[in-house]
């Protein structure tokens, strides 16, 4: 029996990276009915900075889905991890990542995006989301900064990604988007600085996850 609520899943660790989403979402919180939680999985690495680590927390992640019951779920790692599998094993409830979701956010906003990637590694499954989603030809780029995803909760890092930002921005993005959930506190400055909208992808797959809830039979 599923319970009126969007439960947001940290594929990682690191309370840390929770925590940063959990501010996130206290806005939206007050803008909808339906009940957010955020949790992550304590068996799980600390962050998803390889493949080998999406690959790992794939089945956490749906294990987690199974245990705990709500209408929506939304996969707080820009590799998406588990989503396919979670769609095929929980027809009865909507499924979001991040990545996905921020990336569809985009094709809304402008013409191309550009993407601020934790690391360099995180770049090339980035650039694999985006063939795979078919829209390379609205794709400017990524760049990353070298970090990790406790490490971008960390505002010291504010003028990489400007830095990175702007990059992109030369590179001909019309839209930034952050490539971690634990970057969402960076939002409003980079907005400021570059004069460009910077779509923060947990609050992306949430909003889109209301919509999903509201325009059911």
């Amino acid at each position: 029996m599923f319970s009126d609520r969007i439960l947001v899943i940290n594929p990682n660790s690191s309370s840390q990276v929770t925590r940063a989403i959990d501010t996130a979402l206290a806005p939206m919180r007050a803008r909808t009915s339906f009940r957010i939680d955020v949790m992550d999985l304590p068996e799980a690495p600390p962050g998803v900075a390889l493949q080998s680590d999406a690959d790992e927390v794939a089945p956490l992640v749906q294990q987690a889905i199974r245990n705990n019951p709500a209408e929506a779920y939304a996969v707080a790692c820009f590799s998406d991890p588990g989503v396919a599998g979670a769609r095929e094993n929980t027809p009865g409830a909507a499924v979001r990542g991040i990545g996905e979701s921020a990336i569809l956010h985009a094709l809304t906003k402008a013409d191309r995006f550009g993407i601020i990637a934790l690391s360099e590694k995180s770049v090339f499954r980035q650039r694999r989301l985006v063939r795979g989603m078919g829209v390379g030809e609205r794709y400017a780029g990524s760049l990353g900064i070298g970090t990790t995803a406790a490490g971008a909760t960390d505002h010291a890092l504010l003028d990489k990604m400007v830095d990175a930002a702007k990059r992109l921005v030369d590179q001909g993005a019309d839209t930034i988007l952050m490539g971690c959930a634990g970057m969402a506190h960076f939002q409003p400055h980079l907005e400021d600085i570059c004069q460009r909208p910077v779509i923060e992808p947990t609050r992306s797959a949430v909003a889109l996850l209301i919509g999903d809830l509201t325009l059911r039979p």
